[in-house]
């Protein structure tokens, strides 16, 4: 059987040779995902050393294979020169993202080290969040004043052409005198042009375009109704900033997606990695499981409460766990749908009394549904009915609170300013235990009579 290839052993052996050619080769053959786990399994020196053995444009390429925070961790073990050599061989939106990851301080000293024209495009991204058009655009675009003609072009981007090599180049930009974008210009019409022709004869006026604070739901909407592969980004006096890529927007939403789900597991900023120091790790998840255990304890005393009802009746002691695991299952559920809304555009906090009625209808049947089926269990285990109507009671009760729950409390978080994706678990848990405890013991408490003996 063969075994799972390990790059980092690879990797080692080559620093360990000086062989920057064949690390550099070995380094291209890997997948992205193969090039993340070798460093993520490379020791800190080794990182080091990997970045010093390449060239700050080889360097540069494989910390793009690299999540965000991963590859700040190891920028900043750079000497600051070595760091701004580094990162001026990288796009402008992915040297924006990286400085974005660094502290305050790291990224001023290697600004203050990079060319004046790249250190003032970077921080002109920075003024954008990043997911949005203005923080994700490129803006290494092809753009040429409106008095060009085609041979004066094609000659511009001969005698660039190795520069041009990372650039995808299918449109030519054209701007009038104050920068503002007249249209656009396919690669191919420039070619086949006469040479003469002035380049505004042959443009694409009619120009869909997107502003620098447009949002990730406005661009994936954007590029769902329109197949290029790039939109040109212009301010509000309709000068040309730059341009955002279908697949850099497909990236942001896969990763917003991914921060959104780290975030509803409790993990505080929506995202780790193992790569992190464990102190940072560990302060981000004990941020939420130290409320977390607070509010455990608040459901944990309607037990205590109760606690001569389940001593005089210990078979409720195995329901307990199923009506608080099903009811957050249900509550869980209606989270998802009410966060997918909202990230799509489709609800927003006004609507949270259809969301709630919607929940509701979806919520009787599955309560009713899921009440009879631990209602026969429970039934069939003791014998008793008394026991099936508390148990199936309880749970079909609760199933109604945590959809009502799940589906509108992060419209009201919302509403609030709060993150939704951060802070609907919690309250959830706390409100369906709570609930769910009441209901079983609560109504076991009224049949006790019928109960004792079981």
């Amino acid at each position: 059987m063969e075994s799972t290839p390990r790059p980092w052993l690879e990797i080692e052996q080559l620093i360990e040779l000086g062989d920057a050619r064949a690390l550099e080769g070995y380094l291209e053959q890997l997948s992205a995902g193969d090039t993340a786990r070798a460093f993520a399994n490379l020791d800190a020196d080794a990182q080091h050393q990997v970045l010093l053995l390449l060239g700050p444009g080889d360097a540069a390429a494989a910390l793009e294979e690299l999540p965000g925070p991963q590859a700040a961790g190891m920028i900043e073990e750079l000497e600051t020169p070595q760091a701004a050599a580094i990162l001026g061989e990288l796009a402008s939106d992915e040297r924006a993202d990286l400085l974005g990851e660094l502290s305050d301080e790291s990224a001023g000293a290697i600004l203050d080290q990079m060319p004046p024209e790249q250190a003032s495009a970077a921080l002109e991204l920075a003024r954008y969040p990043r997911d949005c058009a203005g923080g994700l655009m490129v803006t290494e675009c092809l753009s040429y004043p409106q008095d060009v003609t085609c041979r004066d072009v094609l000659a511009d981007l001969q005698a660039r052409g190795e520069d041009l090599a990372g650039y995808e180049v299918q449109y030519i930009y054209v701007t009038d005198r104050n920068g503002a974008l007249l249209g656009v210009l396919p690669l191919r019409s420039l070619v086949l042009a006469s040479p003469d022709r002035r380049v505004t004869a042959l443009l694409i006026r009619d120009l869909s375009s997107v502003r620098p604070e447009s949002d990730l739901d406005e661009l994936r909407e954007f590029f769902d109704a329109h197949p290029f592969y790039g939109a040109p980004v212009v301010d509000a006096d309709g000068s040309l900033k730059g341009v955002v890529r279908r697949s850099d927007t497909q990236r942001a939403l896969e990763e917003r997606a991914g921060r959104d789900h780290l975030k509803f597991q409790g993990i505080v900023g929506g995202e780790e990695l193992r790569t992190m120091g464990v102190g940072r790790r560990a302060s981000r998840r004990l941020s939420w499981l130290s409320i977390n255990i607070v509010l455990n304890l608040i459901a944990a005393s309607v037990i205590a409460a109760y606690q001569d009802t389940l001593s005089a009746v210990i078979a409720l002691a195995v329901f307990l766990p199923i009506i608080s695991d099903m009811s957050g299952c249900s509550g869980n559920q209606a989270v998802a749908v009410s966060l997918r809304e909202l990230t799509a555009g489709l609800v927003q906090p006004v609507d949270a009394l259809r969301v709630w009625l919607k929940e509701i209808s979806v919520g009787l049947i599955n309560g009713a549904v899921l009440g009879s089926l631990v209602a026969a269990a429970a039934w069939l285990w003791k014998g008793s009915p008394w026991l099936g109507a508390v148990v199936g009671g309880a749970l079909a009760l609760n199933t109604l609170v945590a959809v009502s729950i799940g589906g509108v409390i992060p419209l009201a978080l919302k509403r609030l300013e709060v993150d939704p994706a951060l802070a609907s678990g919690p309250i959830l848990t706390t409100v369906t235990d709570m609930c769910g405890f009441f209901f079983l013991l609560g109504m076991a408490t009224l049949a006790l009579p019928r109960l004792v003996g079981i």
